[in-house]
């Protein structure tokens, strides 16, 4: 009975970590381009959410302290009614008369849903068995995507019937489910002693990165996990005005990213699932990313599709079967290399590795998509996601137990048949 609960659970701060991401990223653009901001002006919106890249520096403080209702419970409890409260100062904003009120509203927003992620992560980790974590990313993954289509293309379709500002304040009302879920859930057994004030530094930021980087080839690890994204990262913060630039108005674009792309996504989950099972996390990235770099060939289609809703459906469709086979197998190689004492430090300097591409040179997008054009531009997205797939080739061959924490799983085996 626990355990069916903490699934549940599960999805449900899947929900609540996905619901604040497209309000700091494709509504948020999708609303900046409406109110005419410039192509240049709306790439660097992408380092509004440089919170989720330097997460891992706040990460410690949610390991060493205690809040409240527990370690994990008690820190949710005071970061989900912030990032309630920011979701709706980013409603109250506008960007047409005031956008560096927005522009801070989404950034407090990023801030505090980075720090929701920290904990959420390392409650997952510290909460389900080896054996389970692949069960329990999938009830994520679910929640996550669901929680992606109604603040991504039901808050745009919404804008048409209650404005934008009706529209971002009802995703402000469904984050409830948040500390609903909190309440709900179980306080993880996780180990856990109070240490010296002069040691918390020593035990919570430089032990983590220390026992990390002593595994051979972890180097190369985290180079692998900051290109990953790089591709992808550069060809979405472009999309809402790429979108916009071929005619189409918010009803297609709400289609196209909405029940399309939710389909194709959890067809994508599922099957990456399935691989990362038969052949290991490591391994299935491999044949996930390149099919994930495949698939952008799409964006060329549509490039020259002159504004055909039809393409527009296919590349969608297409570009989100690639995204959730990937993700499905990126989740678990990151899982994978967290050691049990430092979940979420670890993760978080992860995760926070990976969302350094898009916070970053995701920002120069618009510069490169004004002076490149559309067809060019993505044709250069394509080409920056293969650094990522020759490090993971080279990781194969050479260190293929480098990422195995002492007493832990090498990770070509977690999730493969034994």
């Amino acid at each position: 009975m626990r355990e069916r609960r903490a699934f549940i659970v599960m999805t449900a701060y899947g929900f609540a970590c996905g619901l604040p991401l497209p309000l700091t990223g494709f509504t948020l653009r999708q609303w900046l381009s409406e109110s005419g901001l410039s192509l240049g002006a709306i790439g660097l919106s992408a380092v509004i959410g440089f919170a989720y890249a330097l997460k891992f520096l706040w990460a410690p403080l949610f390991d060493r302290a205690v809040a409240g209702l527990g370690r994990r419970r008690g820190w949710l409890l005071v970061v989900q009614p912030l990032l309630i409260a920011a979701m709706f100062l980013l409603a109250l904003s506008d960007p047409a008369r005031a956008p560096l009120a927005t522009i801070a509203a989404a950034i407090l927003l990023a801030f505090c849903s980075a720090s929701q992620d920290i904990v959420v992560d390392a409650w997952r980790i510290e909460s389900f068995s080896a054996s389970l974590q692949g069960a329990a990313l999938a009830c994520y993954v679910w929640g996550y995507r669901l929680a992606l289509l109604i603040s991504g293309a039901a808050a745009i379709k919404l804008a048409d019937l209650w404005g934008w500002h009706g529209a971002l304040a009802a995703m402000a009302g469904l984050a409830v489910v948040g500390p609903v879920a909190t309440l709900l859930a179980p306080e993880p057994a996780a180990p856990w002693r109070a240490t010296a004030a002069g040691g918390v530094f020593r035990r919570m930021v430089l032990a983590p990165l220390g026992e990390f980087l002593a595994r051979r080839g972890a180097v190369w690890a985290l180079l692998f996990i900051a290109l990953f994204k790089l591709g992808e990262a550069l060809a979405g913060v472009m999309l809402a005005p790429f979108y916009r630039a071929l005619g189409f108005d918010r009803g297609a674009v709400a289609l196209a990213n909405g029940p399309i792309s939710l389909a194709a996504t959890l067809v994508g989950i599922s099957l990456g699932g399935w691989l990362v099972a038969r052949q290991g996390a490591a391994r299935a990235l491999i044949w996930t990313g390149f099919a994930q770099m495949a698939a952008m060939v799409m964006y060329l289609a549509l490039a020259v599709s002159a504004g055909r809703p039809s393409v527009l459906y296919a590349t969608t469709l297409i570009e989100a079967f690639a995204e959730g086979l990937a993700d499905a197998a990126f989740l678990a190689f990151l899982s994978a290399l967290c050691h049990q004492a430092y979940s979420a430090t670890q993760y978080a300097l992860l995760s926070s590795l990976a969302a350094l591409p898009l916070r970053t040179l995701g920002g120069l997008s618009g510069f490169l998509a004004a002076g490149l054009g559309w067809t060019r531009f993505y044709a250069f997205c394509l080409l920056s996601a293969l650094p990522a797939m020759l490090v993971m080739l080279h990781i194969l061959r050479r260190y293929p137990h480098i990422l195995a924490p002492a007493g832990e799983i090498p990770l070509a085996s977690v999730g493969a048949d034994r």
